[in-house]
């Protein structure tokens, strides 16, 4: 614990370094979930907040945006890091945000009615985004390795880190799917699985449940570990899950919103063809 402030103060100089999200594949997963359990009333509004376009055409928007200078105040708004030897609660904040003061902070635009058109299309589009990044276990990472791009493993041989493995190579090796495959296969709850998932609608509770995930990974996947098939079918229920609970959380945030018929539980239920 002594070595806190150098421990932070790395990750403030580094941090620009750090990898973003879920792969593409995997923020495109998490928003079309979503969008296939918004109530019409949702949906049309969220629809003409975008101009039609719908979510996932926005969902990776973050990623390329936060590297340009309008938007580089959102660099570290994908991530909570937290070092070994720190609870949840104990973990230095971040002074320029992290990913779960980032949902509270776009809620609460998309919440103001004084809030104008322009802001709440962009609390919108960065919602989306970071609703997939707060159920990668990776970010919530240690800060000392730059949550896990530090962590040097090999994949399938080849030197890789494990933020990266996390963010595109496993989801891609799961499953050799697009978006749309993956919502029809993992995008079928039953109510009761979704009124247990959506039960807790706090960012502050999914960072840590996606934190302690984190834990594992690590301890799991010691520096040096070659990452193979075994590895990949160990974890590919929990990146199954982790889309699916960005979904139905990012859905619920949004029909509460939109629609004042909407009641948390009552999560429109998607009819898989």
């Amino acid at each position: 614990m002594k070595h806190t402030k150098s421990l932070f103060a790395l990750s403030l100089s580094m941090y620009a370094f750090t990898a973003f999200g879920w792969g593409q594949k995997g923020h495109d997963v998490t928003a079309y979930i979503a969008e296939t359990h918004l109530t019409p009333v949702t949906y049309e509004a969220v629809t003409e907040l975008l101009d039609g376009k719908s979510m996932v055409y926005w969902a990776n928007w973050l990623d390329n945006a936060s590297h340009t200078p309008d938007y580089s105040y959102t660099k570290t708004w994908h991530y909570k890091n937290i070092d070994d030897g720190f609870n949840y609660e104990e973990a230095p904040l971040h002074p320029n945000g992290d990913v779960v003061r980032a949902i509270y902070d776009q809620v609460e635009v998309l919440q103001n009615e004084g809030a104008s058109r322009t802001d709440k299309q962009l609390a919108l589009k960065i919602l989306a985004h970071v609703m997939g990044d707060i159920h990668q276990p990776m970010h919530m990472g240690h800060a000392s390795d730059l949550g896990g791009n530090r962590w040097n493993v090999k994949y399938f041989g080849k030197d890789n880190n494990l933020h990266s493995v996390w963010d595109s190579s496993l989801p891609e090796s799961a499953h050799k799917w697009t978006y749309t495959e993956w919502n029809n296969q993992i995008n079928r709850p039953t109510a009761e699985e979704i009124a247990f998932i959506i039960s807790d609608g706090s960012p502050e509770n999914w960072g840590q449940e996606t934190f302690e995930i984190c834990k594992q990974v690590y301890k799991n996947t010691p520096q040096g570990t070659n990452i193979s098939y075994d590895y990949i079918s160990d974890w590919t229920p929990t990146i199954e899950e982790q889309f699916l609970k960005g979904g139905l959380r990012l859905a619920d945030i949004l029909n509460t919103i939109y629609d004042p018929q909407y009641q948390q539980g009552n999560i429109f239920i998607v009819t898989q063809d």
